[in-house]
C-alpha cells in the first residue's frame, strides 16, 4: 500500500493518535503523519503510507491553511481555548471592520513569531511544553514566518460587545504559530485574546473537501476499496519545481547520479524529476560544492 491518504482530523486526537489508529485499521507500520495538529484542531491532516513516507518532510515544509476565530476579552496560558485564563477584560468594545483589516495587513507578509510557551519547539534539548508544564518560563528564540494571505470572512461594519469573535482565512509558511497570530491580533487592538477555532483547510494542495474521515477509512477497508482512495506520492510534490526527462535521465536518477543544473534554476528550488508520463523518481536540490550540478534529496521506486 503506497499513497497519501488525506485525513479530516476529529478534535480530541493528537496526529500520533490518527497514525496510531490508521496503523491498526490498515494493518500495515509504514506510516507517517505531514505536520502536527494540536488536539483541539481539526481538518487537513496528510497521511503518507508505505513508499509516500519519503514525501512527508515536503509535505510538512509545503504551505497550509487555516480558518480561525479569535476570542477578543480573554487571553490563556496557552493562547487557545483549552488553557486557563490569564487576562479577562469585559468592558463593552466597539472595533470597526477598518481597524481589523489594518491590523491583518500588518500582520501580511514576513513577520517574527516567539513560539508560545505550550509547544514542541525545543530549547536546551527540552520541549517548551515541559517547561510550562513545570511552571517554568523559559527565553525563546524568535522565528521567520510568512503570511501569504488573510481573508477577514465576517461581514460586520462593526464588533460590538463584551466578548467579540473575529473570524479570518490564513495562509502561512511552515512552522506559523496561528494561535500566537490571534493573540497578536488582539494586542494590536488593545485587547487580551486567544483562539477560540481552528480549522485547517489546506495543506499544500490537498484541500478539507476531499479528505476521509476516520470512520470512512475504515469503512473503505472492509470494503476493499481503500487503494482507490489514495493519492499518488505526486500530489505531495505538486508546489515544487518540475523537471521532465528522458528514460535514459531517469535510471541515472534510480542510481543516485548528479544531474548537470537545467535552465532557469533558482538554487533555492528543489526540482521533482518526472518521466514523460507524469511519475515522479526523486527530488533533487544544487550540491554544495559542485554548484553546476544538482543532486538527489530523495529518490523514489528504488
Amino acid at each position: 500500500m503506497n499513497g497519501i491518504l488525506p485525513i479530516n482530523k476529529p478534535a480530541g486526537m493528537t496526529s500520533h493518535d490518527v497514525v496510531f489508529k490508521l496503523r491498526k485499521i490498515l494493518k500495515t507500520k509504514k506510516i507517517g503523519h505531514t505536520g502536527t495538529l494540536d488536539p483541539d484542531v481539526t481538518g487537513v491532516l496528510p497521511i503518507c503510507i508505505g513508499n509516500a513516507t519519503k514525501i512527508v518532510q515536503f509535505l510538512t515544509e509545503d504551505k497550509k491553511e487555516y480558518v480561525c476565530e479569535v476570542t477578543i476579552g480573554t487571553s490563556t496560558t496557552t493562547e487557545d481555548f483549552s488553557g486557563e485564563v490569564v487576562e479577562f477584560d469585559n468592558s463593552h468594545k466597539i472595533i470597526s471592520r477598518e481597524q481589523v483589516l489594518d491590523v491583518l495587513n500588518k500582520l501580511t507578509g514576513e513577520i517574527t513569531q516567539i513560539p508560545p510557551m505550550y509547544s514542541a519547539v525545543k530549547v536546551n534539548g527540552k520541549k517548551l511544553y515541559e517547561y510550562a508544564r513545570a511552571g517554568k518560563v523559559v527565553e525563546r528564540p524568535e522565528r521567520k514566518i510568512t503570511i501569504y494571505e488573510f481573508e477577514l470572512l465576517d461581514n460586520f461594519d462593526k464588533y460590538e460587545g463584551e466578548f467579540i469573535k473575529i473570524n479570518f482565512r490564513v495562509l502561512c509558511s511552515k512552522g506559523t504559530y496561528v494561535r500566537t497570530i490571534a493573540v497578536s491580533i488582539g494586542e494590536m487592538l488593545g485587547y487580551p485574546s486567544h483562539m477560540s477555532r481552528l480549522v485547517r483547510t489546506k495543506s499544500g494542495t490537498i484541500q478539507l473537501k476531499d479528505c476521509l474521515t476516520i470512520e470512512e477509512v475504515q469503512e473503505y477497508f472492509e470494503k476493499d476499496q481503500i487503494l482507490n482512495k489514495l493519492l499518488p506520492l505526486e500530489t505531495g510534490l505538486k508546489s515544487l519545481s518540475k523537471l521532465v526527462v528522458d528514460s535514459d535521465t531517469i535510471n541515472k536518477v534510480l542510481n543516485g547520479a548528479l544531474l548537470p543544473v537545467p535552465n532557469n534554476f533558482n538554487i533555492t528550488d528543489k526540482l521533482a524529476i518526472f518521466d514523460q508520463f507524469g511519475k515522479c523518481y526523486a527530488v533533487y536540490e544544487q550540491h554544495q560544492t559542485k554548484h553546476e550540478f544538482i543532486k538527489p534529496t530523495r529518490v523514489f521506486n528504488q
